[in-house]
């Protein structure tokens, strides 16, 4: 047989060098592509605000801007015939969850108190109070990608670290706060708090983690008297590192120096100036917000807003003991927007002078967020089941966009671009 027609022939030296080197070079490119595609390949990301549903176990994804149009809605309980089966199987469990239903859930189980987008914007992560847990759920599938039960029999509220990477929850029945993974649900650490804990906020670029426990909320003893029957109510702060206190607020004694005994300790939403150097907050049965300096740990002003004259005095009817609850800050720390939820109005409050803008008529709003241009409040009116802008220049209302039953919590957020809800 001649050479030139033998198919297991060696090549020759020469060109088994050319071969070498064409697989080296193709082995490179494979190499570099490898290094590369997760850059090049990552989904782009679409602002969104998250709308958290509380009654019907839904959240409704809108526009964070200009007509914060609906996009779409995903269920986040899925799993809800497993979770009550678990419930009504174990008697402790079951009365826990009716006493949230009929304390406050106002008659409702409550299945979405507050929602983040994980850094990827491919997963929105939930606490859900009836549940006693918070889950990530894939927002391509609407599945659960990892739950978390915390302690105790109810989650509450919840913060996300500056970076996106983990995410604090109240565990309101154990008196603590349990810092997960984002992306995992891993538990990082966790911390006691005061009786009831509530709002988490981080602050000084993740540094800390603030922690307002607001004490006993479901029982009628509500006369400035009986105070003593609220339980120990304090702001816990700690170091977001290592998870130890640094220091412990509590607002009686500095509510008292300043003149207003009268007033409550049990801090609820709270907003920081953009230096950190001074807290907003509002306190049960109040109508308005105070002003709290941090270096030199004193009250230095108390704002009190206008009562709705068909509101009630009676703190027994209002809700869970919040008169005002949602405060939120423009981004150039002009500006405050006050949910005023007993009172059915909303209204932006210039900070340096403290002067109210137009009361904005709104039903039962519940919280106050800014929009993701920062030229917006949002309040989530929690009586008309909508969202609701306000302008922080003019204080005058934007729109109104109807969203699902009792929407609480409103947050900032990322999704993958295109995105319209899930699959399944």
């Amino acid at each position: 047989m001649h050479a030139s027609s033998n198919p297991a022939r060696k090549p020759s030296g020469s060109a088994l060098t050319r071969r070498r080197l064409t697989h080296a070079v193709a082995a490179a490119a494979v190499l570099a592509a490898c290094l590369t595609t997760p850059a090049a390949s990552a989904a782009p990301l679409r602002e969104v605000m998250f709308v958290g549903n509380n009654w019907d176990g839904t959240a409704d994804v809108i526009k964070s801007t200009g007509d914060f149009a609906k996009i779409g809605r995903i269920n986040v309980i899925p799993d809800k015939d497993q979770r009550l089966t678990e419930i009504y199987l174990n008697p402790i469990k079951l009365a826990f969850f009716l006493g949230i239903r009929s304390g406050p859930g106002e008659g409702h189980d409550q299945f979405v108190d507050d929602m983040y987008s994980t850094p990827d914007g491919t997963a929105m992560v939930v606490s859900r109070p009836s549940f006693a847990d918070v889950v990530s759920l894939d927002l391509a599938t609407g599945n659960i990608k990892w739950r978390f039960p915390v302690s105790g029999f109810r989650s509450d509220h919840m913060a996300v670290s500056p970076d996106g990477t983990k995410i604090a929850v109240s565990a309101s029945t154990s008196n603590t706060v349990h810092v997960l993974d984002i992306n995992t649900g891993r538990q990082l650490g966790s911390f006691k708090t005061g009786d009831k804990p509530h709002e988490n906020v981080f602050t000084n670029g993740g540094r800390y983690l603030w922690n307002m426990s607001i004490g006993e909320v479901n029982n009628n003893f509500d006369a400035p008297w009986q105070d003593f029957l609220k339980g120990d109510r304090h702001i816990t702060v700690v170091d977001a590192a290592t998870y130890q206190v640094v220091r412990t607020i509590d607002m009686r004694g500095k509510l008292d120096a300043f003149g207003r005994k009268d007033l409550s300790n049990a801090v609820r939403p709270a907003t920081f100036s953009p230096d950190f150097s001074k807290l907003y907050f509002q306190v049960s049965y109040f109508n308005s917000f105070i002003e709290y300096d941090v270096a030199t740990d004193r009250i230095t002003q108390v704002k009190t807003l206008p009562k709705n004259p068909n509101t009630s005095d009676d703190r027994t009817t209002f809700v869970n003991d919040s008169r005002h609850h949602g405060l939120s800050m423009s981004p150039d720390g002009s500006k405050l927007c006050v949910a005023g939820t007993m009172d059915d109005y909303a209204t932006v409050v210039d900070r340096a002078t403290l002067r109210q803008g137009p009361l904005v008529t709104a039903s039962k709003p519940y919280w106050a967020t800014v929009s993701g241009d920062g030229r917006q409040c949002v309040i989530s009116e929690s009586g008309a089941d909508q969202v609701t802008a306000i302008d922080f220049g003019t204080g005058q209302k934007v729109v109104s966009v109807p969203v699902g039953d009792h929407p609480q919590r409103v947050r900032v957020a990322h999704i993958t671009a295109g995105w319209t809800g899930p699959t399944s």
